[in-house]
């Protein structure tokens, strides 16, 4: 064994001891968080960066690489990590992405259903209208012709009460005519009667005035004789 040899032996040696907690903290601590937890990842990466710089320096081969193993593990699964991590918020943002699009086409659905609806109640509106409107109009038709009707059937009462009016005045007229040769032989006759009844009472009279005479003078003898 050579002089030189002894330190690097001695400081090996002290590494070994130095690093009894630091496994322990590994052992102990670490192994019950997750294989890919951050920390753990930290811890292992820190550990394997020591023993691949001590090493390295000490010319410890097995603990070079042991270190450097731990290194490249922990960066691995750190690397994993990280793309697992990215893969869940790809994921997730694909999935936001995807409600965001099934949402906006529930929402166009809907706003087509609506738009669809409004559609089918105008049109129904419209149709309602449409039908007053006719109704009405029939209705208007309705009275116009009843008032039409009136009028024509008032028109035809006062031409038919005209033409009785004046078939009334014929009558008269003709009946008029008819008798008035009647009624001037009745005058005639009624004329005659009165001029005989008069003569009548004026011989009553005359007859009576003789009679009157005639007393008298049988009066007048009387009284003389």
């Amino acid at each position: 064994m050579n002089i030189p040899t002894v330190p690097i032996t001695l400081l090996r040696f002290q590494y070994t001891i130095l690093r009894i907690p630091l496994q322990l903290v590994e052992d102990q601590l670490m192994s019950r968080l997750a294989t890919e937890s951050p920390a753990r990842l930290m811890y292992e990466r820190t550990l394997g960066v020591l023993d691949g710089a001590v090493g390295s320096a000490l010319g410890d081969r097995d603990t070079e690489r042991r270190g450097d193993a731990l290194t490249e593990r922990s960066d691995a699964l750190a690397r994993a990590a990280e793309l697992d991590e990215e893969a869940a918020r790809t994921e997730a943002e694909a999935d936001t992405a995807l409600e965001t699009k099934r949402k906006q086409v529930q929402d166009e659905q809907a706003a087509a259903r609506e738009a669809k609806q409004r559609d089918v109640e105008r049109a129904r509106r419209r149709e309602f209208e449409r039908k007053q409107a006719a109704e009405r109009d029939a209705e208007h038709r309705k009275q116009v012709a009843k008032t039409n009707a009136d009028q024509r059937a008032a028109q035809r009462t006062r031409a038919a009460e005209a033409e009785q009016r004046a078939e009334q005045t014929r009558l008269r007229v003709a009946e008029k005519a008819a008798g008035a040769p009647a009624r001037a032989q009745l005058k005639d006759a009624a004329d005659k009667q009165d001029e005989a009844a008069d003569k009548r009472a004026r011989a009553d009279r005359v007859e009576k005035l003789a009679e009157a005479e005639k007393d008298k003078r049988r009066n007048e003898t009387a009284l003389n004789g």
